[in-house]
């Protein structure tokens, strides 16, 4: 009696597709994975781009408080008198408690979750190097000159604006 052995197709078949099955579901891992690690990346950004958004809207509301303080007619602040105390506020990226006065004699003031300072920086009796756009006074021949500085904290962002306010007197 002879033994002869046959192997059918199926039989040799059926290794190969677990492999081919497997390459495949790996593959569909990578792709899974890669797609989680970009919506995470796209949800920080847009994250960060509504953290300074915010930010910039609380330093924009804080150059109009301190416009609204400096208006009135009965304000007065003192010239600042030296390069040192006419300079810009150096620790505008550092604040983080209101009135806190920095080297340069700066006042910050803390108005939600922002902060402002107010300086008299000079005056001018030329009308010509104030910006145009707003109507000028031309009875009024004295300006008196201050520079606001807003500052914005919103998460970990935080915006810096300064804006310079012509006061007619």
């Amino acid at each position: 009696m002879s033994m002869h052995t046959h192997y059918s197709a199926t039989s040799t078949q059926r290794g190969m597709t677990l492999i081919v099955c497997l390459v495949f579901l790996l593959l569909l891992t990578l792709i899974g994975v890669s797609s989680m690690q970009n919506a995470t990346l796209q949800e920080k950004m847009a994250g960060s781009v509504t953290l300074r958004n915010g930010s910039f809207q609380i330093a924009e509301a804080m150059l109009r408080i301190g416009e609204n303080t400096v208006k009135p007619e009965a304000y007065t602040l003192a010239f600042c008198n030296t390069a040192v105390t006419c300079a810009p506020p150096t620790n505008a990226n550092t604040i983080g408690t209101s009135n806190y006065i920095a080297a340069n004699g700066v006042v910050w003031v803390q108005s939600g979750s922002g902060y402002y300072a107010i300086q008299k920086v000079g005056a001018t009796n030329n009308p010509s190097i104030l910006a145009s756009g707003s109507p000028i006074n031309t009875t009024k021949k004295f300006y008196e000159l201050y520079r606001i500085t807003g500052v914005g904290i919103q998460g970990t962002s935080r915006t810096v604006l300064e804006s310079v306010y012509a006061k007619q007197q």
